[in-house]
């Protein structure tokens, strides 16, 4: 690193670049793949998922600096200031390499490991006969007829291939013509990626040596030769082989039922990635059908990505670069099957449990359990739980039990990613269908998750709830719930859900986060404002609790990190700990080194991008950064700042993202029950203790494994998360005493009202 003046925190030296930052990241998920202690099946799940997540960032980042880089923009957007083309170079050379030893990874490693167990990836030259006729007759029912080759020539413009499509080119000749010809086949999206081949019996290592004492050695069958298990009789008690072969391999064992008539040449397997990033026009009239063409629109942005088979004929790459008008350097060989996101199919196998991690079930809130209904667990003492250690249950039990009791009023919440079939949105629709005022901020923007949300959008509507699309210019990411309810004492009461993660039962399964329940009035208070900013013309309030972006959060936390500087230098407690999953806001950046120059000790656990470079004399060697990577993805945001020995905890949704803090509607609340304040403390401080699947990160921008210092014992903090959850996830807890009951007020539905929009 070159030489740094402390008192210049603009530096460029001083900052990461975001995206480079962010394949250092997908680097740590390689890790996971590539750890002989994880589960087999769990590593080609985290192979599935580095393939997923590159994906994604071609479409969103890549293609934005493939334009600044032919624009001839010199300089960077980011702190770092680092030239689009520098960094655009650096991506490719990244990228080549991590996906080198990924494939590494797959076929020295996992494969051979899944093989000996009994799941085989076969290519189309180990196929027996039998499994040679299977695939014949399964290509000619199922796959043959969904198929449609695409010519190229002046005629036959080269095909629009749609993003993320894996395709199969082909090179060909007329009978009695020199002049090659080149074709296209789409491999059908609707067909699993991978086809199973039927299901086969190989001898185990004792029945094997039984056989070869009582019977002379079998000659040499083709599987054998193949390097596949050999096949033995079905009479014979075995241990099933489950085997599959790549749809694209299928294809091109038929070419000739394709091209009739035609000299084939060889072909490859290639697959194409789009720009998918969008920005909107600040003046449209319907943002719901806006988005929607977007979204169309997606599917047939410029390529910014070639994937193409290692060993494709030189000539054929040429051709599909110049048909794609991409430069070779964005031509990507790939040594193996492409399109690894095909690899979750395999691990959705059933079986296999020792290969996988070890089930669980999320342990049950006692306060819920204990309750006759979600008012009465939290009307008078607040609730937190942490999933997914913690069950979801009583979050779909909060907004289910609100649709169906006649004493609640109205219902509001945001929905920024749910589930394909989420109960919420039905209990939502329930809710309205019984006459309760319904409103759902639904932030379409969610990228990739777009048409989803319009669908639920558009179910909503339909269903009488009034839908809010938020603003053009903002999306809202924040996660807030809100019921009004007229209690048995016939007082209303507002009962309050704030979360750091998305209203969705599945990924509340494998996310971290945490979830509040409270009647506080403050909190509810501020939660009613929020809605009426969200869905009317309301202007911000002075807000009591919560600290709500783009509105303050920045300024506060920016102050609250001043502050610990200040009480440092006046001899008073000062410490941050702070959990996020992604750290890039300069401002931030630079307030967090000015705390570290005035010795506030500094422990951080981001999970992603992280522009901030600790340990650098004079600016941030009182700053220590980890990275947890595990099964579970790190998703909740926590914030504890020491405040001269009176510390203050708040968890939210918001990272430390320019996004964030600008760019998007979040919330980030106190936690201020002492009790609940403690367990946040202790998450916090378990996750930044870990030394098992932690990662540091280093000056340099790398990271290097966390290891148990001598004489210390090894924790990996989310099995010990796990572990707490086991033990207290029954234990008994008092719950006050339900208010006296006085009549149910009868509530009548009335015509649905004009829905109040921001943004139409």
């Amino acid at each position: 690193m070159q030489t740094i003046n402390p008192a210049n925190l603009d530096d460029p030296c001083l900052y990461i670049n975001r995206d480079l930052s962010w394949l250092q990241f997908n680097r740590r998920v390689l890790e996971e793949a590539e750890d002989p202690t994880v589960p087999m099946l769990e590593r080609l799940k985290f192979l599935a998922i580095f393939s997923s997540n590159m994906d994604e960032f071609f479409m969103v980042r890549v293609g934005g600096t493939q334009q600044k880089v032919a624009a001839g923009i010199p300089t960077g957007s980011g702190a770092d200031q680092t030239s689009p083309k520098l960094q655009l170079e650096t991506i490719r050379q990244t990228v080549a390499e991590q996906v080198r030893e990924q494939y590494r990874c797959l076929t020295a490693d996992v494969l051979p490991a899944l093989q000996q167990r009994g799941i085989v990836l076969r290519s189309a030259s180990d196929l027996t006969e039998d499994e040679r006729r299977h695939v014949r007759e399964l290509f000619r029912r199922e796959i043959f007829p969904i198929l449609t080759p695409l010519a190229t020539d002046p005629a036959h413009p080269f095909p629009h291939l749609l993003n993320k499509s894996l395709n199969v080119a082909v090179s060909l000749r007329r009978p009695g013509d020199a002049d090659p010809l080149y074709a296209v086949v789409q491999v059908p999206s609707v067909m699993p990626r991978f086809v199973a081949l039927p299901m086969i019996e190989v001898k185990s290592e004792g029945q094997a040596a039984n056989e070869d004492r009582e019977k002379p050695k079998p000659t040499t069958t083709t599987s054998e030769a193949s390097g596949v298990l050999p096949l033995v009789s079905r009479s014979t008690p075995c241990t099933p082989t489950y085997a599959f072969i790549p749809l694209e391999e299928v294809i091109r064992l038929h070419l000739d039922d394709l091209f009739p008539g035609m000299e084939l040449g060889r072909s490859a397997a290639f697959r194409v990635t789009r720009d998918s990033e969008y920005e909107l026009d600040d003046e449209v009239d319907d943002l719901l059908e806006e988005i929607e063409a977007h979204v169309k629109a997606r599917r047939r942005g410029h390529p910014v990505r070639l994937e193409i088979e290692t060993g494709a004929p030189a000539d054929m790459e040429q051709f599909l670069a110049e048909g794609l008008k991409l430069a070779s350097a964005d031509v990507y060989p790939i040594p193996g099957p492409i399109d690894l996101t095909g690899l979750f199919q395999l691990y959705g196998m059933t079986g296999f449990a020792d290969l996988r991690d070890p089930p669980f079930v999320p342990a049950p809130v006692a306060a819920f359990a204990q309750s006759t209904a979600p008012w009465a667990a939290f009307r008078g003492r607040d609730i937190l739980i942490f999933h997914p250690f913690e069950s979801f249950a009583p979050v779909v039990d909060f907004v289910e039990a609100a649709a169906s009791d006649d004493r609640v009023l109205a219902i509001k919440q945001t929905l920024y990613r749910t589930s394909s079939d989420s109960p919420i949105v039905r209990a939502l629709q329930r809710a309205a269908d019984r006459g309760k005022q319904v409103t759902a901020v639904i932030e379409l923007k969610a990228r990739l998750d777009e048409e989803r949300n319009i669908i639920w959008a558009r179910e909503l509507e339909k269903a009488g709830v009034h839908v809010v699309f938020g603003f053009v210019g903002l999306k809202t990411h924040c996660k807030v719930a809100l019921v009004v309810r007229r209690d048995e004492d016939n007082t209303i009461r507002r009962y309050v859900h704030l979360a750091t993660g998305n209203y969705n039962p599945q990924t509340a399964r494998i996310y971290t986060d945490l979830g509040l329940f409270t009647c506080n009035t403050e909190y509810a208070d501020d939660v009613s404002a929020l809605f009426n900013y969200l869905t009317g013309y309301a202007e911000l309030p002075q807000w009591r609790k919560l600290l709500v972006a783009p509105s303050r959060l920045q300024t506060v936390m920016i102050e609250k990190i001043e502050r610990e500087a200040t009480n440092q230098k006046a001899g008073k407690p000062a410490r941050l700990l702070v959990k996020v999953n992604g750290i890039l806001e300069p401002a931030v950046v630079k307030a967090l080194y000015r705390a570290s120059q005035a010795g506030v000790k500094i422990d951080m656990a981001c999970r992603g991008i992280c522009s901030l470079r600790p340990g650098i004399p004079g600016v941030s060697e009182n700053i220590r950064v980890i990275s947890v990577v595990d099964r579970f993805l790190e998703h909740s945001r926590i914030f504890y700042f020491e405040n001269g020995g009176n510390p203050e905890v708040y968890v939210g949704s918001a990272d430390w993202m320019d996004r964030n803090l600008s760019r998007r509607v979040e919330v980030v609340f106190p936690v201020e029950q002492t009790d609940l304040k403690q367990r946040v403390i202790e998450i916090l401080k378990i996750t930044l203790a870990d030394n098992m699947k932690a990662r540091e990160l280093l000056p340099d921008g790398t990271y290097q494994r966390v290891k148990p210092a001598e004489g210390m014992p090894a924790l990996r903090s989310q099995l010990r998360f796990l572990e707490l959850a086991a033990d207290t996830g029954t234990r008994p807890v008092a719950t006050p005493a339900d208010p006296p009951p006085t009549p149910i007020p009868r509530v009548v539905k009335r015509p649905q009202r004009d829905k109040p929009r921001r943004a139409q």
